[in-house]
């Protein structure tokens, strides 16, 4: 079968699926969750009808502490429900999660992972957020692009029917939420197909009703409550069985397999590094290169993150690893490692210790911290990952993307390392927030996708302020699949739609020689060279770029 190709933000294929398999929405905006609310609210608004015909109610809360008591309550009486948020939103909804995990309440909170406000508050994205919920019983399911934000918001809700366990999907902040790709879209038959109704059924049948009178909310004491808690061990010793049998079920349908754990790269891989989000798809592509030269390196790239599946994640590795490295998007000042690094080193621990592991001796494992914030991760740090690794004496615990030299842990990167980009046209648009720059490269990328048979991606970067602020639209489009989640370092083309950047940004550097560089001025043509700085003009010419100015 084939399925239309569109093209859309993360956002808005999670709330696609999302509006498409509930009854009941609760929400409430926070950045840069709000898309998907506002998308729901407006599908609501049309009369959109979900895939068993009905008009899922989408209700706004006064805050995400409110919306995640309405998701309780409604989950309660039987109805399939979710929210949206992230950050601090998230934070609030936290003593809801521990009661709806408790009570094992199927449901699908969809999140796109931001930065909390620590030494001062952050808009953009890491993974710092839903690693505060690990403790609430919640599993966590993580996307890496656009395409799977739409296949894993599906696979989430069959999952959290099937094992009664609720999840977190999680993905990106900015990054995967806002950016825009080309991506098959999932019909509303293969969601149909996908949702076993017995399941449904039964959430509904366990749904507080005077007609099955039953006692919920208790209060109990130290004679009987331990044992209570621990009752749950068989519903989450079943949640990665149950998760992959419906990735497996998913790719029956659509045709595209996930599973627990991605491995990529060469079958005999000595050195390995782990690492879910936007960033797995960055090492992919970096990792591609690195074996077509010859070097014998893979990437992990972890779905379910929660409850970690040790027999599954030993499995993924090459036998033939000897190094493996970590990278967690967070940070947990005081904690002996980061939430992935831990569980890396407990599962290689574990399969080592039961004698399990495939490997010829323990293999070395260091853990580092990178993207917060949304900071970039490109293939040169990668690279310099994997290169420290080879060192003789590597850095057990570092960061990378940044110079940290206060207790000196970053690496040391080459920035003139990249991956080859033939195949692709790449182009950076500096324009001023609220001039519409960034609509128009919106629209110009969708136009591309729709009507070429391209594949298309946008990211655009600006900063908190709504207005006034250097926005920078990086574009990329070509005739094979785009993975590549980092910002535009080589262009094709650059354009600039303020003069009075060119005193203050240094656009021209990542400009290719003999590209393009369109100028909007007021100046006329015999005009416009002499208003351009000296260092601008020596680098059209040195370059030979071809230069246009348009009023």
């Amino acid at each position: 079968m084939k399925r239309k190709m569109v093209i859309i933000e993360g956002n808005t294929a999670a709330a696609y699926v999302a509006h498409a398999t509930n009854e009941v929405i609760a929400i409430y905006p926070i950045t840069p969750s709000s898309p998907m609310g506002e998308i729901s609210d407006a599908k609501t608004a049309k009369g959109e009808v979900n895939i068993w015909g009905t008009v899922p109610s989408v209700t706004e809360m006064q805050s995400e502490a409110g919306a995640a008591g309405a998701v309780h309550g409604a989950l309660a009486t039987g109805a399939l429900t979710t929210t949206f948020t992230a950050s601090q939103g998230l934070l609030l909804m936290i003593p809801n999660m521990y009661k709806i995990a408790g009570e094992l309440l199927p449901t699908v909170f969809h999140i796109s992972a931001r930065s909390l406000a620590c030494q001062a508050l952050s808009i953009f994205g890491d993974h710092s957020d839903v690693m505060t919920c690990r403790e609430t019983g919640f599993a966590m399911l993580c996307s890496n692009s656009i395409q799977e934000v739409m296949d894993f918001a599906l696979i989430a809700q069959q999952a959290t029917l099937a094992s009664q366990v609720p999840f977190l999907h999680f993905f990106d902040g900015f990054r995967t939420s806002h950016e825009v790709q080309k991506v098959e879209e999932l019909t509303l038959d293969d969601m149909r197909a996908m949702i076993d109704d017995e399941l449904v059924a039964r959430h509904k049948a366990r749904a507080l009703t005077p007609d099955r009178p039953m006692i919920s909310g208790t209060a109990q004491n130290p004679d009987v409550y331990f044992q209570g808690r621990e009752t749950v061990n068989k519903y989450y010793l079943a949640v990665p069985k149950i998760v992959q049998e419906t990735m497996d079920k998913f790719a029956k349908i659509v045709g595209r397999q996930y599973r627990l754990f991605d491995y990529v790269g060469a079958p005999d891989a000595d050195k390995v590094i782990v690492v879910m989000g936007s960033a797995a798809d960055t090492a992919h592509e970096t990792l591609e290169y690195m074996v077509s030269k010859g070097e014998k390196v893979g990437v992990v790239k972890v779905r379910l993150f929660q409850p970690f599946s040790i027999e599954d994640f030993i499995a993924a590795i090459p036998p033939t690893t000897t190094k493996i490295a970590v990278l967690d998007r967070t940070k947990e000042p005081g904690s002996i490692g980061e939430p992935l690094y831990l569980n890396v080193r407990t599962a290689v621990g574990e399969a080592m210790g039961k004698g399990e592991a495939p490997f010829k001796g323990y293999p070395v494992i260091v853990g580092g911290r990178y993207g917060l914030g949304s900071k970039d991760l490109t293939p040169a740090m990668v690279k310099a990952v994997f290169d420290n690794l080879d060192a003789d004496k590597p850095k057990y615990e570092f960061t990378v993307g940044i110079t940290e030299d206060v207790t000196g842990t970053s690496l040391e990167v080459d920035e003139s390392y990249d991956v080859p980009d033939e195949g692709f046209f790449s182009g950076l648009f500096y324009g001023l927030g609220s001039d519409g720059t960034v609509g128009a490269n919106r629209n110009s990328i969708k136009i591309i996708g729709d009507l070429t048979d391209n594949y298309a991606q946008a990211y655009f970067v600006y900063d908190s302020k709504k207005a006034g602020a250097v926005t920078v639209s990086h574009l990329r489009f070509g005739d094979k699949l785009i993975r590549r989640p980092y910002l535009v370092s080589k262009a094709d083309f650059v354009a600039c739609h303020n003069p009075a950047f060119l005193e203050q940004f240094d656009m021209l550097t990542p400009a290719r020689d003999g590209s393009t560089f369109l100028l909007t001025s007021s100046h006329g043509p015999q005009e416009v060279w002499d208003t351009l700085p000296q260092e601008v003009q020596k680098q059209i010419i040195d370059k030979k770029l071809k230069f246009y100015a348009i009023d």
